[in-house]
């Protein structure tokens, strides 16, 4: 009793697939091992201190600048503090700010985690003017009940605990 259809052209698609098959197994696999290390991870501060990725891994921090945390230095490190509802994280980026880059704003900064905690970063991305909302956004948070009016950022309220070093 032989497992092989009794039709030559059956048998020979079933070749042909039996062919193919690791081919494109090993195609996919290795595709997929190469992009493991270029996979990017967003995280919030809160987010990172829950998962804690591991130090040297590529990673998007984001969230708001925190008002009186930009230090500048003179050879041109700028240190400043991510926050989100819950947590905060210390960032050093040594480069140009984006022009939209201040106090108070949403950025997201593309980096890694150092052994001391602190995030350093190879690029600060700065997020637009949060007052401009497309109309089927702004019609979706209402009738969830998460519209916060015309523009307003959100307002944490207490201060966020210390993560990652700060």
């Amino acid at each position: 009793m032989s497992f092989l259809p009794k039709s030559p052209k059956a048998r020979r698609r079933l070749t042909l697939v039996a062919a193919i098959a690791p081919v494109l197994a090993l195609a996919v696999g290795l595709a997929l091992w190469g992009l493991g290390d270029s996979v990017s991870f967003f995280y919030t501060p809160s987010q990172a201190e829950a998962a804690r990725p591991p130090v040297g891994r590529s990673i998007q921090l984001g969230g708001l600048v925190a008002h009186g945390s930009v230090i500048k230095h003179p050879d041109g490190a700028v240190e400043f503090t991510v926050q989100d509802q819950r947590a905060l994280d210390k960032v050093v980026f040594r480069g140009d700010l984006p022009d939209l880059f201040r106090e108070g704003q949403g950025i997201v900064a593309v980096g890694a985690f150092r052994q001391d905690g602190v995030f350093e970063a190879k690029r600060v991305l700065a997020k637009h003017d949060e007052r401009y909302m497309p109309r089927e956004v702004s019609k979706a948070l209402k009738e969830q009940g998460e519209w916060r009016g015309e523009g307003q950022a959100p307002s944490y309220g207490a201060q966020p605990t210390a993560a990652g070093g700060v």
